[in-house]
């Protein structure tokens, strides 16, 4: 568990009240094994949630839920308030996969959500073309995926997830399957984009240092039967600019204690 020192860095005395993402007493079984047991957590509007914890612990069973992709076992998921029943244009999801149409341009991908909606090509393409240029793509919209290294594939991902519009963006270990240096520039760009855009990101990732750098919020998820174990939320370096972050004592102090809280459940 966190130590109070380092609890001093975290501001948890405050309910959260403006909640865009509101899970419930959800569970999720899988035939006789218990993935979720009556989890409960809220996710504020505007900020980015991290999942954190040890693997198998149900952070993607959570994440598709939130989605839609999964129903759960018992318990139910509000989005701005309403109850879902599956997948909606109020949430995009961004795959650890890229899951891009191989066949399809780069503007064709990112616009793809648009068409199946039956936008106009001019209107599409103009939306698209916006979110290509602000995740650093301008000039590759005539580009197939092949053509794009993996670092590049996962921006157009992030790009179509932005291009509808949806309210909560769903991202499932999205930086993992790129190299370090790309990792770090995704990290800052994502921070920049929780900044500028104004939607809800809910996070998965296994990474400590990750979580703590990119974070609004923090939620620990013991393993299964996943619940949570506690909640942090970062503040005293948040506002020190990207290039400041992992040196500040009490970013460091908070990766050391996460890790301390969950070390015994690594095998």
């Amino acid at each position: 568990m966190v130590t109070p020192q380092t609890r001093q860095a975290f501001e948890t005395a405050q309910p959260l009240t403006d909640n865009a993402v509101a899970v419930r007493g959800v569970s999720k079984n899988y035939g006789d094994v218990e993935a979720l047991k009556n989890l409960t957590l809220e996710f504020p509007r505007g900020q980015l949630t991290s999942l954190l914890g040890p693997s198998g612990c149900g952070k993607t069973t959570l994440l598709k839920i939130i989605a839609g992709l999964l129903e759960p076992t018992a318990g139910e998921i509000e989005v701005n308030g309403k109850a879902i029943t599956g997948p909606g244009p109020d949430r995009a999801f961004v795959f650890q996969d890229f899951a891009l149409l191989p066949w399809a341009s780069v503007m064709r991908n990112v616009a793809f959500g648009l068409e199946l909606r039956g936008v106009a090509k001019s209107e599409r393409e103009s939306v698209a073309g916006k979110y290509i240029a602000d995740v650093g793509l301008a000039g590759f919209e005539n580009s197939f995926p092949h053509e794009l290294s993996g670092g590049m594939r996962q921006r157009v991902g992030l790009a179509r997830a932005l291009s509808v519009d949806a309210q909560v963006l769903l991202m499932d270990e999205p930086f993992s399957a790129v190299d370090e240096q790309t990792r770090r520039k995704f990290q800052e760009d994502l921070l920049n984009l929780v900044q500028n855009e104004n939607k809800t990101f809910i996070f998965v990732t296994h990474s400590i240092e990750e979580a703590v750098y990119v974070s609004d919020q923090i939620a620990i998820l013991l393993p299964r039967p996943s619940r949570v174990s506690e909640i942090i939320r970062p503040s005293g370096f948040r506002d020190k600019g990207v290039d400041n972050i992992r040196r500040d004592p009490e970013y460091l102090d908070i990766v050391d204690e996460i890790w301390a809280s969950l070390r015994n459940y690594v095998e």
